[in-house]
This record gives structure tokens, sequence and C-alpha cells, in this order.
């Protein structure tokens, strides 16, 4: 089963995303565009993992102890990328959910995971393989709007029918 880590998003802000979301598609000529329902902000990505890892993260999640804190979502920008952009919306900069992250990489590799070594930079992921032209990428709408983490997931990754489906395998939630 492939897994990750993420924070979930509440339905308004995932809302707003979404319009985000559908004005790339109409200017773009072609791209890969996150469904609405499978927006979110990445913690730590697993990869495929067996039930012992499964397990392995769960264990992993339960160290950790965090305090509710406020996400803001602002800006947009982009990773080119050969074949097509990925475009993202920002994530103001938050002490909070960089502590959080660093933490369950620290507990994850405890577990024997190997993470990404490279500097964990946030964002929600709008879409890959975007090609947009130059003339279009003036005026798009952004996204200015914030909303209270008080938990994070452990999901799993899989196509079903034709269509890429997030499931929440678990759940820890801040410290209340």
């Amino acid at each position: 089963m492939r897994l990750f880590l993420s924070i979930t998003l509440n339905d308004e802000l995932r809302g707003d995303l979404a319009a985000v979301v559908d004005e790339l598609r109409r200017r773009a000529s072609e791209g890969r565009f996150t469904l609405p329902e499978n927006l979110h902000l990445t913690l730590a990505f697993l990869g495929e993992c067996d039930q012992y890892q499964l397990d392995a993260a769960i264990s992993a999640m339960n160290e950790l102890h965090f305090e509710p804190f406020d996400l803001r979502i602002e800006g947009m920008g982009t990773f080119k990328q050969r074949g097509g952009d990925l475009w993202w919306a920002g994530v103001r900069k938050c002490d909070e959910l960089m502590a959080l992250q660093r933490d369950l990489a620290r507990e994850l590799r405890q577990q024997g995971f190997e993470l990404e070594q490279r500097k964990y930079k946030p964002h929600i992921t709008l879409g890959r393989q975007i090609h947009l032209p130059q003339h279009s990428q003036g005026g798009l709408i952004g996204v200015s709007a914030k909303q209270q983490v008080n938990s994070f997931e452990l999901m799993q990754s899989e196509r079903i029918g034709n269509r890429l489906t997030y499931t929440t395998l678990y759940t820890r939630r801040a410290m209340e």
C-alpha cells in the first residue's frame, strides 16, 4: 500500500482551492489537476509500505504531542519541471507546522523509514504537468485563507477505477 502523512483541509479551504484549480484548468493547454477531495498538505511521503511499516508509522505518529495551531494558505507558485510545471498554493511561515513536520520526520526515521533529504517546503499541490501559456498567467486568482489544525492523518493512496483516491487509515489528534 502507498502511504503518506498529511493535514486534511477543511471544506471551506478545499472549496477555495478547488476554484483556483478550476481557473488553472480553464487557462492551461494541458495538465493533471488535483481533485477537490484530494487537496491536502503533505507532511511526509512514505511510498510503498507493508503491514509492519503501517504499524511503525502509527507508532511514530503516537509519539508526537502537539497543540492546535493555525495554518494560513496564501499565494501561488510553481516548481518548474520538464514535461510541465507543478502548480501549488503556498503556506505562510508557521513555526508550529515546521516543528510538527520535523518531529514527525525524526520519529519516522527512528522507525526505519528513509525520507527525502531535501528541506521541507510546505505547499498544496494544485496540479502537475501543467502547460500554461505565459500570457495566461496574469491575473490568476489566489487564495488567502486559514484553518485550525487539530490533527493529521496517515493516508493510503490508490487508483480505484481510473481515479486517484485517498483513504484515511489513522488520525493523530492534537492535545487540547
